[in-house]
């Protein structure tokens, strides 16, 4: 019961999170989706130490783990759009792979840099036992 507790508050957090990026965009009218700009928020408080990585880890790593199961929703509502796909088909699919590319990158690295710092912190720990 405590285990559904924690996910629960780690939900929380996340889903927090994401709503205030969506604030921001409404309150500011940044030209950005305001999940990305709870992304930034996220990584941002990451980084600051505001919000500890054992806060979120289990939830977030849960999420990514089925991360696939997401597409499928947008895949099937994609079979809807054939006739976009005949005019525009190539534009759309380079336009996604860039896409893609660029944010399967920007994930790697953040994710290789937050573990360096927590590899670091550890590190530094142990050290000075």
């Amino acid at each position: 019961m405590k285990k559904i507790g924690i996910i629960f508050i780690q939900l929380f957090i996340l889903w927090g999170l994401n709503e205030a990026g969506t604030l921001l965009v409404t309150l500011t009218h940044i030209p950005l989706p305001g999940n990305v700009v709870g992304m930034v928020l996220c990584f941002f408080l990451l980084m600051t130490g505001v919000i500890k990585v054992q806060w979120i880890d289990g939830t977030a790593s849960f999420l990514i783990r089925h991360l696939s199961f997401f597409f499928i929703p947008i895949s099937v509502g994609l079979m809807t759009l054939g006739g976009i796909f005949l005019k525009k088909g190539f534009v759309l699919m380079f336009i996604l792979c860039v896409s893609a590319v660029i944010g399967i990158c920007s994930s790697g690295y953040l994710s290789q840099r937050l573990m360096r710092k927590e590899g670091e912190r550890i590190h530094d720990h142990h050290h000075s036992l």
